[in-house]
């Protein structure tokens, strides 16, 4: 398929040279206002990925900072946690210490309860002592006591200078020791 013989053109009149001329004058003055602003979208982008790194290393920084503040603050808190248990197992020992005490004071409390409940009987016998002591012949003499003498043979007898025992409260005065306490 051809195509017929093209006909020869004929020069471009004046008012189309001008049509043109003002078109491709139009034509560059919008590639000229494309280019401005693709310029200033380029320093925008540009300003804004600078402004983006920037703010990026500030945020990392401050991130930075964060996490070495956190770490400080883990270590001290795991410290003072150190600390706080060290003292919470002193306070257990010493508890227990506590315990073990009051549990023998307790005991010695039940015993010296248990005396002062015995002291009439003690008394008393203390008492028959002294009395039989009394009835008790002096050194070198024979018993005429009714219990033949038997008394001073069970060595029950009291020295002849001894002093008396009683529980009284002059015994408290005394410095003797029972049980860790003085009674």
């Amino acid at each position: 398929m051809s195509s017929p013989p093209a006909a020869p053109r004929a020069p471009p009149t004046p008012v189309q040279i001008r049509e043109a001329n003002a078109h491709l004058a139009a034509l560059h003055g919008r590639v000229a206002e494309l280019e401005r602003r693709l310029a200033a979208a380029e320093q925008t982008v540009r300003g804004q990925a600078e402004s983006l790194i920037r703010k990026d290393r500030e945020t990392r920084g401050a991130l930075q900072r964060l996490r070495e503040d956190k770490d400080r603050e883990i270590a001290t808190l795991e410290g003072k946690l150190l600390s706080s248990e060290e003292a919470a197992q002193k306070l257990l020992g010493l508890l227990q210490e506590k315990d073990a005490l009051i549990a023998q004071l307790k005991h010695r409390s039940h015993l010296l309860t248990k005396i002062c409940r015995s002291r009439p009987v003690l008394d008393n016998l203390l008492a028959y002592m002294a009395e039989g002591e009394r009835l008790s012949p002096g050194p070198g003499s024979q018993s005429s006591s009714p219990d033949g003498g038997l008394f001073l043979e069970a060595n029950c007898a009291l020295g002849l200078g001894s002093r008396d025992f009683s529980l009284c409260d002059d015994d408290l005065e005394s410095g003797k020791s029972l049980f860790g306490t003085t009674v």
